[in-house]
């Protein structure tokens, strides 16, 4: 959804951004509560929301679709209308990593993509925010190499000062008790949220970002 009065926030994701574990047809996925939360708010209600996620999608090579990388400019830069980019995949990357070493080697990959796409959007003028990646213990894509890589990334992108802002879904929706795991109540299995993660996630971006 995109205003035709006011600016609009590119997501580029993957099935996390796209919805799956979200009700069918219900609009609910983070970036649906976040229109939601636009919409309601007078200094926010003329921003668009374009939800680019696809599902199984990833940043550097293999998954489904073109990677993030092959696509950023096509369906982010090239979109009219966009002010803000927000930037939340890399955990099929991750999860496709045979040991340890390949695990941390994505992980700089992983950086050096999110730079590369920083780069490119500042070069259009763009503010570019970084979401952190969540949990997946107990999801068939964890082991604790894949887990120390997840939060390498995290770390980055929340002390790096490379982004212009940072939306940490990790802390929104871990379980305080067991941080590499997603709330029990909040998953769908493991790795993707249900309604309420989502929610949780939609309302965990602050809307001053975007003032």
């Amino acid at each position: 959804m995109q205003s035709k009065s006011g600016a609009a926030v590119a997501i580029i994701g993957d099935s996390i951004t796209d919805g799956r574990g979200s009700g069918t047809n219900q609009q609910n996925r983070w970036p649906d509560i976040l229109a939601m939360r636009f919409l309601e708010n007078t200094s926010t209600k003329s921003i668009g929301v374009l939800n680019m996620g696809i599902g199984g999608n990833a940043v550097l090579r293999g998954g489904l679709g073109p990677t993030a990388l092959t696509r950023f400019d096509r369906d982010i830069l090239q979109q009219e209308g966009v002010k803000w980019v927000i930037i939340y995949e890399g955990v099929n990357d991750l999860g496709s990593t045979r040991d340890s070493a390949a695990a941390f080697n994505v992980a700089k990959g992983l950086i050096a993509a999110y730079d590369s796409m920083i780069t490119k959007a500042h070069a259009r003028g763009l503010k570019v925010y970084g979401a952190t990646i969540t949990p997946f213990k107990k999801a068939s894509y964890y082991t604790p190499y894949r887990d120390a890589a997840r939060n390498m990334i995290n770390e980055w992108i929340r002390n790096s000062g490379h982004f212009d802002g940072v939306i940490d879904f990790d802390k929104a929706i871990r379980d305080p008790n067991d941080p590499a795991t997603i709330l029990a109540e909040a998953q769908s299995d493991y790795l993707h949220p249900n309604e309420l993660g989502y929610q949780m996630m939609g309302k965990a971006v602050d809307l001053s970002l975007f003032q």
